[in-house]
């Protein structure tokens, strides 16, 4: 429920520093720069960071009874899962979702979404590999973006419906190598997005060149 009012603000404010905990907060990008390692730890503590993020937007309200009902139900859950299953299935289910968005090739569609990793000129970029078909189609993200209420399973079709709006448009085909690009290429940094606002400081962006 958390994510849902975040991801909304995100839409309507895509790259707007002041309302969309998306975009790195620039202490991140000052941290990690452009080195290797300094990425790699960035990515593996990701959900830290982008919880950090959401205190920045105060255009979003954080708490609400829908956010009380479903905190009360997670608590319930994990405690359930915990004393039927025991602690390692607790472990388990939490090293799941970490490992799932943050150090692993399939938290690199953090980076294939909004990063300009294949031209300066594309602020959001789609993935269309094997990976969507166990992936909720999550890669078909010029898609999400241009009309949020599609269903993830109709994304495909929305693109095939329009490849006059899709095909021109660069895409990803492997996680992997997103993940190894924005790892070992130098010139993509936190700062390689296209930012808005008061605070975006644009004058420290730094975009890779097309390849």
């Amino acid at each position: 429920m958390s994510f849902r009012k975040f991801h909304l603000k995100h839409h309507s404010a895509l790259g707007h520093f002041e309302h969309d905990a998306d975009l790195p907060d620039h202490y991140e990008a000052e941290l990690i720069r452009h080195y290797s390692i300094g990425k790699a730890i960035w990515l593996f503590f990701f959900p830290i960071f982008q919880v950090v993020r959401t205190f920045r937007c105060q255009s979003v309200v954080p708490f609400d009874k829908y956010i009380a009902v479903n905190w009360l139900a997670q608590i319930a859950f994990n405690v359930a899962v915990w004393v039927w299953l025991g602690p390692t299935a607790f472990l388990y289910f939490f090293l799941s979702f970490w490992f799932s968005v943050s150090l692993h090739p399939v938290g690199a569609r953090w980076i294939q979404e909004h990063y300009l990793v294949l031209s300066p000129d594309q602020e959001t970029t789609s993935y269309y590999g094997r990976l969507n078909s166990v992936h909720m189609n999550i890669g078909y993200h010029n898609e999400h973006h241009d009309l949020p209420g599609v269903p993830w399973n109709k994304l495909p079709e929305l693109r095939r419906l329009a490849p006059e709006f899709y095909e021109p448009l660069l895409h990803h085909t492997s996680y992997t190598k997103v993940l190894l690009r924005f790892l070992f290429d130098q010139e993509i940094s936190l700062y390689s997005r296209l930012a808005r606002g008061n605070h975006a400081k644009p004058s420290k962006v730094v975009v890779p060149t097309s390849k």
